[in-house]
């Protein structure tokens, strides 16, 4: 089975656990998978312009709008204004459990592929360039794991990829290990909250 049937087949079997209480701000990020052959992950780096995350790897994605019906058109949203990716250019496959950012945000990630070919153009206001990864990296790569840290009652390590220059580190290693364990089994730990 190849990697990308992998993921349609197993990503429906995803258990979404939401364990934050809080009333945070709500935010929704993409993590868009090139649907070919040779899957690619799609990421930004964030301009250092920002205000929070400058200079970051990162997915296309930002806060809950008022007129956003849900979480999912919050990713879409963000994914067209922040890479100009048109909605009918993605297929949402399904959702992982939210995290919480270091900044107070309560983070959604969505999962889709997009049709190969597509071009993506930064905002240059909010992203300085736009790379892609191949899906074999990640399941090659065992990440670097960081000593645990409490984040939001939770105990986590913290995982680290090394990509030709690019660090790629916080809610978005999180997001692609959490995706990483559930549909190819990779094993890694990384929550240690019921340890």
């Amino acid at each position: 089975m190849n990697p990308l049937e992998r993921l349609r087949q197993r990503l429906p079997d995803y258990t979404v656990n939401d364990l934050f209480l809080e009333a945070l701000p709500e935010a929704a990020v993409l993590m868009p998978f090139v649907d070919s052959a040779e899957p690619e992950l799609i990421l930004t780096v964030r301009s250092h312009s920002m205000s929070t995350h400058a200079g970051e790897v990162a997915f296309p994605g930002g806060k809950r709008d008022p007129g956003d019906r849900d979480l999912r058109m919050t990713a879409l949203r963000e994914s067209r204004e922040e890479v100009g990716l048109p909605y009918k250019e993605v297929e949402v496959l399904g959702q992982l459990s939210p995290l919480a950012s270091r900044f107070g945000m309560k983070v959604t990630p969505f999962v889709g592929l997009v049709t190969p070919g597509v071009e993506l153009v930064p905002e240059p206001g909010e992203i300085a360039s736009i790379f892609q990864v191949p899906l074999s990296f990640f399941l090659d790569a065992r990440p670097e794991l960081s000593e645990p840290v409490e984040v939001y009652g939770r105990r986590l390590r913290m995982p680290n990829y090394y990509f030709e220059d690019k660090r790629i580190w916080g809610l978005t290693a999180l997001m692609i290990l959490d995706l990483l364990n559930h549909v190819y089994d990779t094993g890694v730990r990384f929550d240690l909250t019921e340890a």
